[in-house]
């Protein structure tokens, strides 16, 4: 017989609530809360409302992409990929940094393929980072990254990204990097501001990072979704390609979201480090749809320069039915999402207009709050972000919707 013994309460929290408190999802008694994306597509969902608060798209993506995907199923591509991603999409994730950006990672050593950019982001931060350690973000920033440095132990710490134009003030950037700043984890073209960030602006944090010896990954899923400026890779600007991880995906671009397949590039070491993680989060990501991505990274200009004209085209279209609305509007340079200051409207929460919007005129949005700290939370406190990478028709209706928010508040 073994003597029994008691469990405990722990003395500091578990890896789960370090999660979910880094995600803005601890409840105050210690509890699990609900995302803000589950709660508004709930919303959503009863009221019988449009949904733009999540980003993802309701059209498919190429066909030509489709079939390679369904060709490789029929042809018995079921199993597991090579843990790094195959040679064929490997090559291809190369082939595009070189054609786009001029830089050229080695598919063999220099390119690993990954679960979405989630898992990428995830096994880079878990590589790199623990307890002691700080990992800066601009402020708001997208939700997982909270998650994902409050699960690896390490210190978050914002530098703000400020309306109109969401561009950081450089000062404040100085300020938030210290010695404890192993990671800048940069989000470009950024969510949820739709702020593309300019050469001046990244050499800045270059120069800082090479200062600080800080490592940069940068989340770049977004890339060819920018309106009138060009997306600029921080790995090819002077002093960063030692030092940075760059990370995209197939799902913003080709619009298969649930497809799942991102890449990560940069030097071997940093790489072989972040494949060690990774290897054991998923092994191994979508076979099919590997051969099917590597065919769309081939697809002509016209393709992308046509994929980045159509979502202007609907930004367009909604940011007109927000300012019918009353909205102060903020017009992004890139991404999927528009966002508006409620004030102009005698609103200054909302988060509040958020779990009422659905009701007032079947649209739901997200709060800008939730991708903050507290203090980012009250200084973004009216604002909410709207996805436009929907169906013209369905945002012309969404617009058409919003029109008539002023008179029934």
């Amino acid at each position: 017989m073994h003597a029994s013994r008691e469990l405990s309460a722990p003395s500091a929290p578990a890896p789960w609530q370090r999660t979910a408190l880094g995600a803005n999802l601890l409840a105050p008694d210690g509890g699990l809360g609900v995302t803000i994306f589950e709660e508004m597509t709930s919303l959503a969902a009863r009221t019988g409302a449009i949904n733009l608060g999540q980003g993802f798209p309701d059209e498919d993506g190429p066909q030509e992409i489709l079939d390679a995907a369904r060709d490789a199923i029929a042809a018995g591509a079921n199993q597991y990929a090579p843990g790094k991603g195959t040679p064929q999409l490997r090559e291809a994730v190369a082939g595009h940094q070189e054609r786009f950006y001029g830089l050229t990672p080695d598919p063999a050593t220099e390119v690993i393929i990954t679960t979405g950019a989630t898992e990428a982001i995830a096994a880079s931060l878990l590589a790199f980072t623990g307890p002691g350690d700080e990992v800066l973000t601009f402020e708001p920033f997208y939700d997982s990254y909270g998650a994902v440095i409050g699960l690896s132990g390490a210190t978050h710490v914002t530098a703000p990204l400020l309306a109109p134009d969401f561009m950081p003030d450089m000062a404040a950037l100085e300020a938030a990097f210290s010695e404890r700043t192993r990671v800048v984890l940069l989000n470009n073209p950024h969510n949820p501001t739709g702020a593309v960030f300019p050469r001046d602006v990244l050499q800045k944090i270059v120069d800082l990072a090479r200062r600080y010896g800080s490592l940069i990954v940068t989340d770049e899923v977004y890339e060819h979704l920018t309106f009138g400026v060009r997306h600029i890779p921080a790995a090819s600007l002077p002093g960063a390609a030692e030092r940075t991880l760059t990370i995209s995906s197939a799902g913003k671009t080709f619009s298969v979201t649930g497809w799942k397949i991102g890449w990560l590039t940069g030097p071997e070491d940093l790489v072989a480090a972040v494949r060690t993680v990774k290897q054991f989060l998923t092994y191994s990501s979508g076979t099919p749809f590997q051969p099917a991505i590597a065919a769309g990274l081939a697809l002509p200009d016209s393709f992308y320069e046509g994929v980045a004209g159509t979502l202007e085209r609907k930004r367009d279209i909604l940011s007109d039915g927000l300012r019918a609305a009353g909205f102060g509007v903020y017009a992004p340079q890139g991404t999927y999402f528009v966002n508006v200051d409620t004030a102009p409207l005698g609103i200054t929460d909302s988060v509040d207009l958020a779990r009422r919007l659905p009701e007032l005129v079947g649209v739901a949005a997200i709060p800008v709050p939730v991708f903050c700290h507290p203090e980012g939370a009250e200084r973004t406190r009216s604002l909410l972000r709207f996805a436009f990478c929907k169906k013209a028709d369905v945002l012309e209706e969404a617009a058409s919707r919003l029109a008539t928010l002023s008179s029934r508040l």
